[in-house]
């Protein structure tokens, strides 16, 4: 979304006194002059189009809902900046921990138990499954592999990942989507490389 000619403060404060009063066609302005200011920050933060969109759009709903407290005497860009600077600082944080807990987070006892009664061959067969899974989820855009995680390892209803994630539930449905046709595309190149040798 391409950032339209910033307004002048007057304008904005008028913008801002029109969203407060429920105008939505004034936020869509405010969106379209901030766009690609907030985008640029995202995209720092996370080095990857699609999940800076996702943050982009995250930021703006979180600005949105704490457009009451700004302070009208300041700046407001320079406020806007500095919010989606702290939000984009907290999202790089949480992915951090993510990461640092995925292992725990696919938990092969979790995947599918292994029977005392199975075959060395089989269990061995399965940890190579689940060996599978957890290289295939590394490679999942955080946003998506924390959307799959909520959903088909710990089996959270999209309601529950929604109150987790502070996200509306389409969101959640999409990424989980997103999420699951990347994971499979990810499974079939891992595979292909173990088949043949060849990095994809």
């Amino acid at each position: 979304m391409p950032d339209t000619p910033s307004a002048t403060p007057d304008a904005i404060d008028a913008l801002i006194q029109r969203c407060l009063a429920g105008e939505q066609d004034a936020w869509v302005l405010i969106v379209r002059q901030h766009w690609r200011k907030v985008f640029n920050i995202a995209y720092k933060f996370t080095g990857k189009h699609d999940e800076a969109e996702d943050l982009t759009q995250d930021v703006f709903l979180k600005i949105f809902r704490s457009l009451n407290t700004f302070d009208r005497r300041a700046n407001f860009q320079t406020w806007l900046i500095s919010v989606s600077r702290n939000l984009c600082i907290d999202h790089y944080r949480s992915v951090r921990k993510e990461r640092e807990t995925i292992d725990r987070a696919v938990d092969p006892g979790e995947l599918a138990p292994v029977a005392p009664t199975t075959s060395a061959y089989a269990a061995l067969e399965q940890r190579d499954r689940v060996d599978l899974l957890r290289k295939a989820m590394a490679h999942l855009a955080p946003t998506l592999r924390s959307a799959v995680l909520l959903r088909d390892i710990q089996e959270l209803s999209y309601q529950e990942i929604a109150d987790r994630l502070r996200l509306p539930e389409g969101t959640v449905k999409s990424r989980i989507n997103r999420g699951r046709t990347e994971l499979a595309r990810q499974i079939r190149r891992i595979r292909h490389e173990l088949e043949t040798g060849v990095a994809g």
